[in-house]
């Protein structure tokens, strides 16, 4: 069966950066984390920051980061503009990635240094499943930053239009 992140979920984040993960989230980090897995051990998460990602972090399960490590590990560049990129990559992707535990009650620590990305010291968050990893903004730049774009885009379309027939237009 395949498990991914969906939904939208507003959560608090206190001041030593305490949050819980919605409690359908930590299945699918608890399926994408070997060690959790085989119930050896609470699950991890990778969480991803840096100034490619806009205001926003970015939490993708164990299997998922390790399947993404892999493949920047694996490029052989064969020019120097090459080699370049892979660096880019191993700098914005790894270089910006920790990762954390889930604990007991289903919270992780947002370290302080990622809450200042953010520019949030505590209050409310967003949590975005988009499937393979899901996103965490600060609720006060959610609306016009996600939620209101989104909006706008689906009145651009039309009201005939359907994002079902999209999807299956885009897979082809």
């Amino acid at each position: 069966m395949l498990l991914g992140f969906t939904g939208e979920y507003q959560q608090k984040v206190d001041g030593k950066g305490r949050m819980s993960i919605p409690a359908e989230f930590r299945r699918v980090l608890e399926a994408g984390d070997p060690a959790a897995r085989d119930g050896g051990a609470l699950p991890a998460l990778y969480l991803q920051y840096g100034p490619h990602l806009k205001g926003r972090l970015m939490v993708q399960t164990v299997d998922t980061f390790n399947g993404i490590m892999n493949a920047i590990m694996a490029i052989r560049p064969r020019t120097a503009e090459e080699a370049e990129k892979r660096r880019l990559a191993q700098v914005a992707i790894l270089g910006n990635a920790l990762r954390l535990e889930v604990d007991r009650d289903g919270r992780t620590v947002l370290p302080q240094r990622q809450r200042e990305k953010l520019g949030l010291s505590e209050g409310e968050v967003v949590f975005l499943g988009l499937g393979d990893n899901f996103e965490i903004w600060p609720a006060a730049t959610y609306e016009s930053q996600v939620a209101a774009p989104a909006e706008a885009l689906l009145e651009e379309m039309g009201a005939a239009f359907d994002p079902m027939t999209a999807i299956y237009a885009l897979s082809d």
